[in-house]
This record gives C-alpha cells, sequence and structure tokens, in this order.
C-alpha cells in the first residue's frame, strides 16, 4: 500500500524580487491531521495556493498516490480529490447553504436547476458531518462559525480526499473550536488526510499526527508531534529561542489621557473609562461581547448615541474617523485587509493615503519626497520586513501587512492607539514584534487599548483588563492581580442572568 498519498519534492517559486519556496519536500498520509508551521512569509501558503492549482511550481517534483502528475489548475486539483478552505472564508453570502455547496456543479434538467435535489444532497452532506444547519439559509445570515462549517460540507461534497485548512479557527469561540475540532477527527478516522495551518499553536495537540516546519521558504523538518515540545517547535519556526512570549513592560502611569463617560453606540450600552499615558488596557470578553464595537464608536467609524471623549482635558465631537485622527486618536481595525489596507497599493501609498494632509503641498499635489520619507520612516522604526517602500500590500506577510496599518498611523504621533486583534493570523516571532510595538508606545507616553480574544495576550500584555459583556463594562481588573477565572466570570456575568 502506498504510504504517502501526496509526496513534493524540490519544489521552488519566485515571485518578483521574493523567493517564496526553495527546495521545499512535504509528505501527506491518508488518515492523519498534519500541521503546516512557520512565521508569515516562511512559504506555507505559497506551497498550498501549488498543491490546489492556484500557482503553479517552477520546479520540484509532485506525486499523488504514488503517480507523478504535471501542473495542476483548481478545476483539475478539485477532481484528483484536493479541495482547499481559505482563511478568509470564499462564499456568495447572498446565495443559500445549498446553492454554495454547489456553485459551478449545480444539478439541472433541461437547464433548469433542480433545487429540491441540491437542498437534499446538501442536507445530506450536512448531516454527516452531524452539521445542524438548514441548507435553504441564507448564508449571509449565519454567524462566521455556521459558515466556516459549510466551507468544511462544500469542500467534502466534492469527494475531497486531501482538505486543506488555512487557520480555520481565528475567528470561532472555544465552544465553536470544539465542534470544528469533532469534525476534524470524524474526517480523519474516515480515512481523509488534513493539511492543518495555524498560529495558534496551544490547540494543535487536540488534533494534530505530525507537524512539518517552513522558515524563510525553505523545509526544516518534519516531527511526530507527539514526541515534540513547542518549545521546540518555536525554535525551529523562528531559528532561534523565544525567550518571553509576552514582553510586559513596567511604565510609571502618567496623566489621564482619555476618558469615555456613559457611552453608548448600537450594542454598547452607558460605557465609562479613562485611559492613562503609558497604560496598556486590554479589553477581553467573548465574542459579541461589544469590545470591537466599543473602539470603533470612539475611534468615529460608529455612530456615538450618548455619552462623552475627553483626550486630555478637552471633549471632542468625533462624528466620523478623521475627526479622531485629527485628535490623535487612531485605530488598526479586526480586518486589516478590508477596512485597514488597499491591498492593491504599494506600502508608500498605503501611508500616503492615510497622511495626504502632511504629504500634499497646498494645492493637493503629493510631495513624493515627503511621503518616500514618512514610509522610509516607517519600514525603519516597526521593522516591515520588505524588498522596497514599493512592494503592493497583498504580497507582504500578515504581521507585515499588520505593521503597515500601525504604520501609516503612527508617523502622525498619536496621543491613543487602539488595536483590535493586532495578532490574529500572524505567527510567534511577528506576534512578539508587535508586543514590542505596543511596549514602545507605552515608554513614550502613549495610551494602548487593544481587543483580543486570547486570554493570555490580555493577560501577559495588558496593564488593565476591561471584561465587557452584552455591551457593558463588568470588570475592571488589574492584570497581574487577576486571574483567568475571574475574567470568565466577568465575562459571562450578564449572559448569565
Amino acid at each position: 500500500m502506498q504510504e504517502y498519498v501526496l509526496e513534493l519534492s524540490g519544489i521552488s517559486k519566485s515571485f518578483p524580487g521574493v523567493k517564496a519556496l526553495d527546495d521545499v519536500h512535504f509528505n501527506l498520509k491518508a488518515g492523519e491531521v498534519h500541521a503546516l508551521l512557520g512565521e508569515n512569509g516562511a512559504g506555507k501558503s505559497t506551497l498550498m495556493k501549488i498543491i490546489s492549482g492556484i500557482y503553479n511550481r517552477d520546479s520540484g517534483s509532485y506525486r499523488l498516490n504514488g503517480l507523478e502528475i504535471g501542473e495542476l489548475t483548481p478545476k483539475k486539483a478539485q477532481e484528483l480529490g484536493i479541495a482547499i478552505i481559505h482563511q478568509e472564508l470564499n462564499m456568495c453570502t447572498d446565495l443559500t447553504v445549498a446553492e454554495n455547496m454547489f456553485l459551478g456543479r449545480e444539478m439541472h434538467t433541461r437547464g433548469v436547476v433542480r433545487q429540491t435535489d441540491m437542498n437534499r444532497m446538501a442536507k445530506a452532506m450536512l448531516d454527516k458531518l452531524k452539521i445542524d444547519i438548514d441548507p435553504r439559509t441564507v448564508v449571509k445570515k449565519l454567524p462566521v462559525s455556521k459558515q466556516q462549517m459549510v466551507e468544511i460540507a462544500k469542500a467534502l461534497s466534492t469527494n475531497a480526499r486531501i482538505l486543506i485548512m488555512d487557520e480555520p479557527t481565528s475567528a470561532l469561540t472555544e465552544r465553536e473550536i470544539t465542534e470544528l475540532f469533532r469534525i476534524v477527527r470524524d474526517l480523519r478516522e474516515q480515512g481523509c488526510a488534513i493539511i492543518y495551518i495555524s498560529h495558534r499553536l496551544d490547540e494543535l495537540k487536540e488534533i494534530t499526527d505530525r507537524v512539518s516546519i517552513f522558515r524563510d521558504g525553505r523545509y526544516v523538518a518534519t516531527r511526530d508531534f507527539a514526541e515534540t515540545t513547542l518549545d521546540e517547535i518555536i525554535s525551529m519556526m523562528v531559528g532561534r529561542e523565544i525567550k518571553e512570549k509576552f514582553p510586559h513592560v513596567a511604565v510609571d502611569k502618567g496623566r489621564k489621557i482619555l476618558e469615555v463617560s456613559g457611552l453608548s453606540s448600537g450594542m454598547v450600552r452607558d460605557v465609562s473609562f479613562s485611559l492613562y499615558a503609558g497604560e496598556i488596557i486590554g479589553l477581553a470578553g467573548l465574542m459579541g461581547a461589544g469590545r470591537t464595537e466599543l473602539v470603533r464608536a470612539i475611534f468615529g467609524a460608529d455612530p456615538v448615541e450618548s455619552g462623552t471623549i475627553t483626550l486630555d482635558g478637552e471633549t471632542l465631537s468625533i462624528r466620523h474617523p478623521m475627526d479622531a485622527i485629527r485628535h490623535g486618536i487612531v485605530l488598526g481595525p479586526e480586518d486589516r485587509k478590508k477596512e485597514g489596507l488597499c491591498t492593491e497599493l504599494s506600502i508608500r501609498e498605503n501611508i500616503g493615503l492615510a497622511n495626504l494632509d502632511s504629504v500634499c503641498n497646498r494645492w493637493g499635489v503629493v510631495r513624493s519626497g515627503t511621503e518616500k520619507d514618512l514610509t522610509q520612516r516607517a519600514i525603519r522604526d516597526l521593522r516591515i520586513r520588505t524588498p522596497s517602500e514599493e512592494q503592493t500590500a497583498k504580497n507582504l506577510s500578515g504581521g507585515n501587512q499588520q505593521k503597515v496599518v500601525l504604520g501609516k498611523w503612527l508617523v502622525r504621533e498619536a496621543k491613543v492607539v487602539i488595536f483590535d486583534e493586532p495578532t490574529r493570523g500572524i505567527d510567534v516571532a511577528s506576534k512578539v514584534e508587535i508586543y514590542t510595538i505596543m511596549n514602545e508606545l507605552k515608554a513614550k507616553g502613549i495610551g494602548v487599548l487593544f481587543v483580543s480574544s486570547e486570554m493570555p495576550e490580555v493577560m501577559g500584555m495588558s496593564d488593565r483588563i476591561l471584561v465587557m459583556c452584552n455591551g457593558r463594562i463588568t470588570g475592571n481588573l488589574i492584570s497581574k492581580e487577576t486571574t483567568q477565572d475571574e475574567i470568565l466570570r466577568c465575562a459571562t456575568q450578564y449572559a448569565l442572568q
């Protein structure tokens, strides 16, 4: 019997100015969950796009079930039983679950779509996976977690025997992750081979059989997960030991910079708190607690119904984000690709676009020298890894994209910096770099407010933790004096009533 269902040997792939993969090796067994790990920019996504037919390799061999195959297209990969679930869900949200599952493969007779048959087949697949979703439901009405389940069902409805999952838990709650892992285990028992990409290393022990590590576009090693420690994995990923995951720095608290009083906006109700110079406040809570809605209201992205926002003793009227930016309040949004970047533009253009008042002359013409100076300053100060300031944002790794989002604001000398899920979808080393940037802001006397769904991160990097539930603050805790249990009690305080 063939040991490997998939074997890649000597795979290389280059893009202009970047060698994404260099002589990479990888193999996959039927009925295993094989984690593929590495820093952002290590080549994981490039390899997955080669396996799924999105990219062609420059060199190397590719064997499927022992047979060497030529170049793939997405359609050919699907016919061969390979399916990929991308980190950014790829669904037509105005279509039903069944319509999404059969998109491009519609069941029809003489040009008339057999909707009833598609609903029945979709229901059978969902039932097989023990997913309780009505196939007639329009996808946009489903939460992200359910959409994720539909993506899995859609992939398996094509008779996929190799399933690639890219950061599948990044937007899920603990309960939803548990349900996803149940499905992964069931698929493994049915002989499905799963390639699993994740930066949340602690969760890998629940499902992983083997792990392969990439670094800087090169293959490093493959290990049995049960015989490898997380510290060893991290060391192989980054090429050095990460001594401190959460490098918290103590700074004397300064003056009160920001005061929010009685703020209501949408689901956010009567929120009050203060933020001091040199302080980092973490916003904790369960999904749907109102954390993102709160920071969007402070930034002017959502309308404020009542309450006041005071900065350095001055009560502000913030009607839209530009008002907040002019006063020195900036936000790195939760979805950096949709809300934080113009991904088709270069680093220079992204930074310049957010600072037109600084880079344009009085006639509105961009001063290219000023724009370039601001960009090079951001690249230097934030340690953005890029061949040049002209690199297109979409070609940067997740960690470097996050740095560009920050860079366009930090050149403005902000007083309050707000991060919404700043480390979501980025690797361990890049996380530490983001934490270092937060500490540097803190040392400069800037107030930092950040939202995170990762409890260890909130506890490790915050001076104080504000816990939210049902749009209200239910806990104001000193980080070094609290526990995860206390935070969770506050996070469910209103939910349990």
